[in-house]
């Protein structure tokens, strides 16, 4: 497995190893102590599947308290994932930084707690799984606007597919609560 950094210092992209052959391929998605190696924790609690059509964004979402740290992948088609530094005081606060991740490369990226995350669907549609190491909250979920003008962000579609919530989503500097680095 490849470890790469990101413009986010805490956010990698992992390139893992692909053994194909005239059978398909196999790759190994996850492993405790290799992943550790690399700086992510081997506790996960939840893991979840999502299926998004072409031109839907979902995020940038997080959660504060009991943040959660993801590592992200797609299984089937391609998205352009996004993810936001949100830790108010952090060097980076405001900064993002954005990769494809698809079927085809296998790519992963791991999120730490502490960051917002969203991602584009670019296919027809995308299988897009993430691991966390937090259950998901409902009273801790928060969102910043995918448009937030502060963030400046590219995304390679003008008008997306969003959920009412993120539509509704605030912009950075209005969010309510936002984590302390």
């Amino acid at each position: 497995m490849k470890v790469r950094p990101t413009e986010l210092p805490e956010v990698l992209l992992l390139e893992p190893r692909v053994f194909g052959d005239s059978r398909g391929f196999f790759v190994e998605t996850f492993h405790a102590q290799r992943y550790a190696e690399a700086g992510i924790p081997g506790t996960f609690v939840q893991d979840n599947l999502s299926r998004s059509v072409k031109g839907t964004l979902r995020g940038l979402h997080f959660q504060e308290p009991n943040g959660q740290g993801k590592l992200v992948q797609v299984l089937a088609g391609s998205v352009w994932d996004v993810v936001v530094d949100v830790r108010r005081g952090s060097p980076t606060f405001g900064r993002w930084m954005g990769a494809e991740l698809s079927s085809g490369n296998k790519w992963q990226l791991w999120i730490p707690p502490g960051f917002a995350h969203g991602f584009c669907v670019l296919s027809d549609s995308a299988d897009f799984f993430y691991k966390c190491t937090a259950q998901y909250s409902p009273e801790s979920e928060r969102s910043v606007h995918w448009n937030d003008p502060d963030l400046a962000i590219p995304w390679p579609v003008r008008e997306p597919l969003l959920s009412e919530k993120d539509q509704r989503a605030p912009r950075l500097k209005d969010a309510p609560v936002l984590p302390v680095f």
